[in-house]
């Protein structure tokens, strides 16, 4: 008797939600494993496996799934483990002993098949996020077009990339059991686990979502942090990801960086850092009054950079509401350097702080004579 395509919707449809567990045999055990019940509805649950390190430290989480893939039976059923990092991140994927996948003609799946899923299980922003198990069923049947070249509609086309020809429902449902509710039920267990030894881990991490999500913690709104965090936060700003690096130097308050000891610092962190870091640390500057050591670091800096740090590194001595004399000495000394475009601008920024030292005045007015002679 022919199925109406309404009835092979919701079948489909439990098949992607009733999944079941086999035993925890699929994965090597971890050290520890503590298990937790999610309920996806009124009627499906599954158990997720958070495993722990030898330190008795949450590590990540995985699971063992058993779920059937075709409405008709055509494919064999999957069983595969997934893993995920502490924050709900897909990390990977195995498969228990003998268990490989198939297509709907049921060949294997070749090694690019099998990496081709792991691209597409790594993007959590893939366009199957927004698409309906019904928009890839052929209009009035209940066959599934496991096809992307099928006679399913536009969805497929669009979908192309995003799932494997002869493997679309595998694809489909691996991806939606992968980025699915179990995201946001895995960020509420890790927050149970939240204590200063595990921000302090996270911060120190090179997963630079345990790091962004540890700056939340330990820094307000206000940019004030706690204190013991504070090399963690400093280690970040030095380490090897610009993004983490930047999002750490701006969560910061400027209060952070009045003492003269860490403006010392961060003048030295700009002097080893790559471009962009040192354009954020410039701006960050723009907010925070110097003390005399870094001015004098900036003047005696900026004629050795280029025209964008100069124009900002004179900007910031210019904006101060006093400068050192030996900082007004070491400008003055610029005004030999051969860059006359520099040596103009820093006259006017010298003339506005009125500067009575002789050597600087003798300098000032030397630069006055040689301008008005050309």
């Amino acid at each position: 008797m022919e199925m109406v395509p309404s009835t092979a919707f919701i079948l489909i449809l439990l098949m992607l939600s009733g999944f079941s567990e086999r035993p925890a045999t699929f994965a090597q055990k971890p050290a520890k494993i503590r298990e937790f019940t999610i309920t996806e509805n009124d009627t499906t649950s599954y158990t997720l496996k958070l495993a722990f390190d030898e330190s008795d430290q949450p590590s990540y989480f995985f699971r063992n799934v058993f779920t059937p893939v075709c409405l008709t039976g055509e494919c064999k059923p999957v069983y595969i483990n997934f893993y995920w990092d502490l924050l709900g991140n897909y990390t990977r994927y195995d498969f228990p002993p003998g268990q490989v996948l198939t297509k709907m003609d049921h060949r294997e799946f070749k090694q690019e098949d099998y990496d081709k899923l792991q691209d597409i299980l790594n993007n959590p922003n893939s366009l199957l996020k927004d698409v309906a198990m019904e928009d890839l069923v052929g209009k009035g049947t209940e066959n599934l077009a496991d096809s992307v070249d099928a006679k399913a509609g536009a969805t497929l086309k669009t979908v192309k990339n995003e799932v494997i020809d002869g493997a679309v429902y595998t694809c489909y449902t691996l991806w939606h059991i992968v980025h699915g509710k179990v995201v946001d039920e895995m960020q509420k267990i890790t927050e149970t686990y939240s204590n200063e030894s595990l921000l302090h881990r996270f911060l120190a991490s090179s997963n630079h979502y345990y790091q962004y999500w540890a700056m939340e913690k330990v820094v307000d709104k206000d940019g004030t942090i706690i204190a013991s965090f504070s090399p963690d936060m400093l280690s970040i700003i030095r380490g090897k990801n610009i993004f983490t690096a930047r999002s750490a130097l701006q969560k910061l308050g400027n209060q952070f960086f009045m003492e003269n000891a860490r403006q010392l610092w961060l003048w030295e962190t700009y002097r080893s850092a790559g471009y962009p870091l040192q354009i954020a640390i410039l701006k960050k500057l723009a907010r925070i009054p110097f003390q005399n050591s870094l001015a004098e670091a900036t003047a005696s800096e900026m004629v050795n950079a280029n025209r964008e740090q100069f124009t900002m590194m004179l900007n910031l001595l210019a904006a101060q509401p006093k400068l050192s004399d030996k900082a007004l000495q070491t400008m003055a000394r610029h005004l030999d350097n051969t860059n006359q475009d520099y040596t103009a601008e820093i006259y006017r920024v010298l003339t506005a702080f009125h500067p009575r030292t002789h050597d600087v005045v003798a300098k000032m007015n030397a630069f006055k004579t040689r301008a008005t002679q050309k």
